[in-house]
C-alpha cells in the first residue's frame, strides 16, 4: 500500500541511482569526505515527502590482481558498509589503466537498470546522483515514459546535455559544505568516506500516515529558459 501524505494523497515514489566514481570526484574536489547518510537524508528523507522506493549506488572496484587487492579490500569493505546502512550496492570490476590507475565504467550498467526499474518499481521520480553528459538520453527515455527525472550534482561537474534535458537539478554544492574537510592522502578511485558516519544505521523511517510533512526547500540551479 502506498504511503500517503497529510492531505491524504499518495506520496510520490522515488528511486535515487549514484554514479559512485562521479560524485565522489565531486567531494574530493572540493575537499570533503562524503557522508552518505546525509546525502541519502537530503535527497530523499522525511522532509522530502517521498517515498524512497531504493537508493542504488554503481561504483568500480580495483582490478583483481595482486598490486591491487590492499585498495580493493578498502573498497570491499566499504561497500559492505553501504549494504548494512540500506543502500542497494552494484558493483564492477576494473582493468588497469595508465599512470597506475585503473578505470571501471559503470554507465551502462547503470542506464540499464535505470530503465528495468523504472518498469519493475514504477517510481514516480528518478533522482541522477551524477554530471555525466552520457546519462542526458537516459533522461530523455525515463521522461518518455511519465517519469520525473531530477539530475543531482555541482554546477562545475554538470554536463550541459544532461542540465538541459531534466526535469529539474539539485545543487549539492551546500550539501556538500556540511561535510567534514578531509586530510588524509587517498589512492587511486577509493574514498574512505564514512569516516565520520556511525557504523551501522536503520533507513531513514518515513513519518507516520496522518503526520503533517513540510517538504524542505533546496537549492537548485535550473536550465536557462
Amino acid at each position: 500500500m502506498r504511503k500517503r501524505n497529510h492531505e491524504g494523497a499518495p506520496r510520490p515514489r522515488l528511486l535515487v541511482l549514484v554514479d559512485e566514481s562521479n560524485i565522489g570526484s565531486s567531494v574530493r574536489t572540493a575537499g570533503r569526505g562524503l557522508d552518505w547518510l546525509k546525502l541519502r537524508d537530503f535527497l530523499a528523507g522525511p522532509d522530502t515527502g517521498r517515498e524512497l522506493i531504493e537508493m542504488v549506488v554503481y561504483a568500480g572496484l580495483p582490478p583483481t590482481i595482486p598490486i591491487w587487492q590492499e585498495e580493493r579490500d578498502k573498497k570491499n569493505k566499504f561497500m559492505q558498509w553501504l549494504r548494512s546502512n540500506g543502500f542497494m550496492v552494484v558493483t564492477k570490476d576494473g582493468s588497469p589503466a595508465e599512470e597506475g590507475r585503473y578505470k571501471a565504467n559503470v554507465d551502462v550498467m547503470m542506464a540499464i537498470d535505470a530503465l528495468e526499474l523504472s518498469v519493475e518499481m514504477r517510481p514516480d521520480v528518478v533522482i541522477l546522483v551524477t554530471g555525466d553528459a552520457d546519462f542526458a538520453y537516459l533522461v530523455m527515455k525515463l521522461r518518455r515514459r511519465g517519469i520525473r527525472v531530477e539530475v543531482a550534482s555541482v554546477a562545475q561537474n554538470l554536463g550541459n546535455a544532461l542540465k538541459s534535458t531534466a526535469n529539474d537539478v539539485i545543487d549539492l554544492a551546500a550539501l556538500f559544505r556540511t561535510f567534514e574537510l578531509k586530510n588524509t592522502h587517498e589512492t587511486g578511485d577509493v574514498t574512505n568516506v564514512q569516516d565520520s558516519s556511525p557504523p551501522v544505521t536503520q533507513r531513514p523511517q518515513q513519518p507516520a500516515s496522518g503526520r503533517q510533512t513540510h517538504r524542505r526547500r533546496r537549492p537548485r540551479f535550473r536550465p536557462p529558459s
